[in-house]
């Protein structure tokens, strides 16, 4: 098993500058959406060109810890000047999603973190911690599934980041494969399930622009709620209302990417998409309301560095963060026998 987590830690560092290059886009907020500036088209285009010099805001990098973001301290407005002109302003970014998103993977890491140790390493006190947190795991999930909702409707390129971003869950699914087994391979993860996501949004956007944005909220969190329990055979708001769903929805085994995992079914980590899908197209039409109406302004206020760079960077750490918690539980173990604690 050691030799399987240092070969996948090689496998997702090589891969790390391509994949955050090109994809998962969630901190680049397109600031062209949230205030208007006169722009010419031509304009507009050229701020989304990687051949363009001028653009730094846009532009493709080479930084891998950037992820193709779209630069709030670096965007230059255009109003028919230059883009380095040194009199323009800085457009602000929405640092508060950034924040919120920072807690919900920190929250996340310290969780995960609590499972390797009990149920891999078999530590009792790591399996009680998370037994005690593990009411509050839906909540910074769906927290985080929110504001990526958001973040989504504020980009052009879903369809090519969901393409991008499936290709990077089938890879972690093959080696979990064969760091952990089948038995606890990540099936369909939280990077399957916002894949997915991406993709559907990218396909039937042009059609949920015509369903008002409240009803869209009203409508996506109301069947949140009912089918939250649906992994469970249950549909409704225990106890003032259920069905049980039929068992036979259960017994086919392609179906659990949907909520109704087959008997027998493991995954170390699964978000299927329903319920969680209604929750991220509850986000994409909090963002398009935001979109429309401007953002308020204490949004884009900087208040916790450190939780907005783990924002910035969740895919990042969200790759990086296991095969890391593996070696220090492993380099614990061995200090440990080696000094007979």
């Amino acid at each position: 098993m050691v030799n399987s987590f240092i070969l996948s830690f090689i496998l997702f560092s090589s891969s790390l500058d391509k994949i955050f290059r090109c994809c998962y886009n969630d901190g680049r907020y397109i600031i062209t959406h949230l205030h208007g500036n006169g722009n010419t088209p031509q304009q507009k285009k050229s701020l989304f060109s990687t051949k363009n010099n001028n653009a730094p805001a846009y532009s493709m990098t080479k930084k891998g810890f950037n992820m193709a973001e779209a630069s709030a301290e670096n965007a230059k407005p255009s109003n028919d000047k230059p883009s380095n002109d040194k009199s323009t302003k800085a457009r602000p970014r929405i640092h508060t999603l950034d924040e919120l998103r920072g807690i919900a993977v920190f929250c996340m890491i310290f969780f995960h973190a609590f499972f390797t140790i009990g149920y891999f390493f078999h530590y009792d006190w790591g399996i009680w911690l998370v037994n005690f947190f593990l009411p509050a795991e839906p909540y910074f999930a769906g927290l985080f599934i929110l504001i990526s909702g958001i973040a989504c409707n504020l980009s052009h390129s879903n369809l090519e980041r969901g393409v991008k971003l499936a290709l990077i869950s089938l890879a972690v699914t093959l080696i979990t494969y064969l760091a952990v087994g089948q038995e606890n391979m990540i099936q369909f993860g939280i990077l399957h399930m916002l894949a997915s996501c991406m993709l559907l949004y990218g396909l039937s956007n042009k059609y949920l622009k015509l369903i008002p944005s409240w009803v869209g909220i009203v409508f996506n969190v109301i069947v949140f709620i009912l089918t939250i329990h649906i992994p469970e055979h249950i549909f409704g708001i225990p106890p003032l209302f259920s069905v049980t769903m039929p068992d036979s929805w259960y017994n086919t085994h392609f179906l659990f990417m949907f909520g109704f995992p087959y008997k027998g079914f493991a995954s170390s980590d699964y978000f299927p998409l329903v319920p969680w899908l209604f929750l991220f197209f509850a986000g994409t039409y909090i963002g398009r309301i935001g979109v429309k109406r401007k953002f308020p302004k204490p949004l884009f206020k900087k208040r916790i560095g450190f939780f907005g760079f783990l924002g910035r960077h969740s895919l990042l750490i969200y790759l990086m963060h296991q095969p890391i918690i593996f070696a220090l539980c492993y380099a614990f173990n061995f200090i440990k026998g080696v000094f007979h604690w």
